[in-house]
């Protein structure tokens, strides 16, 4: 290997280190997180309270392809949202179950 050869190589090693530390610390972990998000609006079944990116919070009543219904509490409004609308499931806490 020549002088040229050794000078470009090392001049690329930072941007190569750099590239691989976006990976390791941006690209994978956001993909994990997009993953488990798709994992949650696929396994939304009737009954489940969830929060939309809006922030209206709701009761599931029926579930489709592409699109969920839900209710409202209060005057029992009832909305159609896209599933890709969906923020977070809300999980039960025991307290609320024992009134």
């Amino acid at each position: 290997m020549d002088q040229n050869t050794a000078k470009v190589i090392t001049s690329f090693a930072p941007l190569i280190i750099l590239m691989i530390f976006f990976y390791f610390f941006m690209i994978k972990p956001q993909k994990k997180k997009e993953k488990e998000i798709q994992t949650m609006r696929e396994n939304i079944k009737v009954g489940d309270n969830i929060i939309t990116i809006g922030g209206i919070v709701g009761k599931v009543i029926q579930v489709k392809e592409d699109v969920i219904f839900i209710e409202t509490s209060g005057d029992k409004t009832k909305l159609e949202l896209m599933k890709w609308g969906i923020n977070s499931v809300l999980q039960e806490r025991k307290d609320l179950k024992s009134n």
